[in-house]
């Protein structure tokens, strides 16, 4: 609120208006205690660009005038991809304002979007970088109706006095005084398809704040990142060393919930609107490991089991017996045959 005012003040106009809109008392602005509701930044953003016309709120060195954001999202929207998207929404706001670059990069498996500063932008920066990723981020996730959970954010400034705060803004573990402004996430997203059109977005635009205040609930790679972990060998002193295949781990609904940044319940109830179930998800990756392994080395029986996260032979047999029909030796006899 503070930075929106000084917006005003460098524009010689006053904020009172807007804050009345959002029902905000103009001297809680000097309250370092004072905190708004996302309905509150909505109205206030919303009527302070509007009486500025200026949709970057005094961060650039010219206004970007209301709309210049509706601009780019129609620019992106027709893309196949969010990767395809994404590179474009970068590649046009340097169009509309050169105080700045966007860039999007992919480095193995993981994503960034970083920010390149072209001039000092004084006393409004913090409120410019955190806005610009965050607008960037809300955006990615509305055109492909998923979370996108967030693996880390770096800044480019000290820890502010409300650094805790970022822990509410993006989700992830968020590093400062570092190199350059970034957010980082899996890469995988950038594959999947835009599920917005026209009509989408012109309803969107009418209340486009949510998007870069309230975390998406669905996220459309659950079921592949939930895999992955349960997929993922041993590494500590639960795994095998030398020859022997490293175990699974047994990663129970908690500990999968915290890796991920949900709650156990959400994660239940995520993987049911995905069709799937978490022992579901552990029995295809234990099956898919010891069939592995059955096929591809001469191992004992016993190692296997343990290899596919079992904590005896004889419950691995009946398990693998439940998925195949066979035994894990006639089922390796058979394997073996038909090569």
């Amino acid at each position: 609120m503070r930075a929106i005012a000084l917006a005003y003040t460098r524009r010689e106009l006053s904020p009172d208006r807007a804050l009345a809109q959002a029902q905000i008392a103009p001297q809680l602005l000097q309250d370092d205690q004072a905190r708004i509701t996302a309905w509150q930044m909505e109205q206030v953003s919303g009527a302070a660009m509007r009486e500025l016309d200026d949709e970057a709120l005094g961060w650039f060195s010219r206004r970007l005038p209301w709309g210049s954001y509706g601009m780019l999202a129609r620019a992106s929207i027709s893309a196949p991809q969010l990767g395809v998207a994404l590179a474009r929404w970068c590649r046009h706001h340097g169009l509309i304002a050169d105080d700045i670059t966007l860039t999007l990069s992919v480095q193995g498996d993981s994503a960034k979007i970083a920010i390149a500063e072209h001039r000092d932008l004084g006393s409004l920066r913090e409120f410019c970088l955190v806005s610009v990723l965050r607008n960037i981020h809300g955006l990615a996730c509305w055109y492909i109706d998923s979370r996108i959970p967030l693996l880390s954010a770096q800044f480019g400034f000290a820890a502010p006095a409300h650094a805790e705060a970022y822990g509410v803004l993006f989700r992830a573990p968020a590093t400062f005084n570092a190199a350059q402004t970034s957010i980082e996430f899996d890469a995988r997203y950038l594959a999947l398809p835009l599920r917005r059109d026209e009509a989408a977005l012109r309803q969107m635009l009418q209340h486009a704040l949510p998007l870069t205040v309230l975390q998406y609930r669905r996220d459309r790679l659950l079921v592949q990142r939930v895999r992955q972990l349960l997929g993922a060998p041993q590494t500590g002193p639960g795994g095998h060393g030398g020859h022997a295949a490293a175990a699974l781990p047994l990663h129970s609904a908690e500990t999968l919930a915290h890796l991920l940044h949900v709650s156990p319940r959400t994660l239940h109830r995520q993987l049911k609107e995905e069709g799937a179930t978490l022992q579901g998800l552990k029995d295809e990756v234990r099956q898919s490991r010891a069939m592995d392994l059955l096929h591809r080395t001469d191992r004992p029986i016993k190692q296997v089991a343990e290899a596919a996260g079992f904590v005896n032979e004889k419950s691995f047999i009946r398990a693998f017996r439940s998925w195949t029909g066979h035994s894990p030796a006639e089922y390796r006899r058979h394997a073996r045959a038909a090569a």
